[in-house]
């Protein structure tokens, strides 16, 4: 099977479906919780970490998150061509959340289309 590195317009896609999915969580548990009274707030922070989790848990186990699966991409370790491993893909998240669009704009001008978030955990985005 040949694979193809993603362009940044199926990764803008990606995120935009991710982002569509998270939104949705966020307001069906705020709408569950409003049906009790007092939730503690342990419980809150619990589906919160949820949310902050989303993406490295999915990577990890998965290699996609729903947004990547619904564009067919796939998130998979440069040299082994397999899944990442959770650190990775935490670490993978955070600095992708830290710099933003910024993290990129140096996919413009590589060959493999690496991210600055994907250079540093050593992925690649492919597509199926």
């Amino acid at each position: 099977m040949t694979s193809s590195y993603a362009n940044l317009f199926d990764r803008a896609k990606a995120a935009f479906i991710d982002t569509i999915i998270i939104v949705a969580y966020i307001y069906a548990i705020s709408e569950l919780l409003n049906l009790f009274e007092n939730v503690p707030d342990y419980i809150r922070m619990s589906f919160l970490a949820l949310v902050i989790l989303y993406e490295p848990l999915f990577v990890s186990f998965y290699g996609a998150t729903m947004g990547h699966g619904f564009t067919k991409l796939i998130v998979q370790d440069i040299e082994t061509q397999k899944k990442i491993n959770f650190p990775k893909a935490l670490i993978r998240f955070a600095l992708k959340v830290l710099l933003g669009w910024l993290s990129f704009v140096i996919a413009m001008g590589n060959d493999k289309r690496q991210t600055i978030h994907d250079l540093a955990v050593n992925s690649v985005v492919v597509v199926e």
